[in-house]
């Protein structure tokens, strides 16, 4: 919990799963947040339950690069900084590649990869600014290993992975830093986007046999944020300890 508290972290997918459940542990251990999504009564709701001079609650849909910036602009008004913004927003849209889901296609590379980008676009200039500043990433299991449903996806998830390394070689100069966490089966709604039904019920019988709660994400989270400035923790993969893949 060290070197937490008065933290300003900026979250996108906060109205739920990863985001809701880190956005807990890092108030718990005295940080601020902005909480970012487009569920809002979502968020209000989180807001009220953490309380309202720990968190804000902003409507922002990632894949509108404008909504990123009007996020970031808010949460740095309210708080004076940000410290560390975590990209947590993301589909995962199984199915085979045989049968041409162009807009699932398009959404998923919209909010895992366009959506990374439109965040760093915002907060970026604000870190330097403050010579200081943690970009965590949210990758996958499956941003290291690939399966047959899985291509765009993983794709997205690889996306991600080499962005953030890209980033960490940039912003060293000024002193940023930059962390990955690779999840596998974790219990959050991100496989109810897969609109292949087959799919879908396969993969929801396997969350409820296998999925670890969100809080292993969140622990994950609070350990990096928690390190001391010349620390810098790349890249966390975890797993089920039941997951093969």
């Amino acid at each position: 919990m060290e070197n937490i508290a008065e933290k300003v972290v900026a979250i996108t997918g906060a109205s739920s799963g990863l985001g809701a459940e880190t956005a807990r542990h890092l108030v718990r251990a005295g940080a601020k947040v902005a909480l970012g999504a487009r569920r809002k009564d979502r968020l209000d709701a989180l807001v009220d339950e953490l309380g309202a001079d720990n968190a804000m609650a902003f409507r922002v849909d990632v894949t509108k690069r404008e909504e990123l910036q009007g996020f970031v602009d808010a949460a740095r008004d309210r708080f004076g900084r940000i410290d560390a913004m975590l990209h947590n927003a993301g589909l995962m849209p199984f199915a085979p590649l045989a049968e041409n889901r162009h807009d699932e296609w398009d959404q998923c590379i919209d909010v895992n990869l366009k959506g990374v980008l439109y965040g760093l676009g915002a907060v970026l200039p604000v870190m330097q600014a403050q010579g200081a500043g943690q970009n965590i990433f949210v990758s996958s299991v499956a941003g290291h290993v690939c399966t047959p449903i899985g291509a765009v996806y993983s794709a997205t998830k690889f996306g991600v992975r080499a962005i953030a390394e890209s980033l960490r070689q940039e912003v060293k100069a000024w002193g940023g830093r930059v962390t990955v966490l690779s999840p596998g089966a974790v219990a959050t709604e991100l496989p109810q986007s897969i609109r292949n039904e087959e799919i879908a019920k396969a993969m929801a019988d396997y969350y409820a046999e296998a999925a670890i709660p969100a809080d292993a994400f969140a622990r994950g989270v609070v350990y990096a944020v928690s390190q001391p400035e010349d620390v810098d923790i790349n890249e966390i993969l975890m797993r089920p300890t039941s997951q093969q893949m």
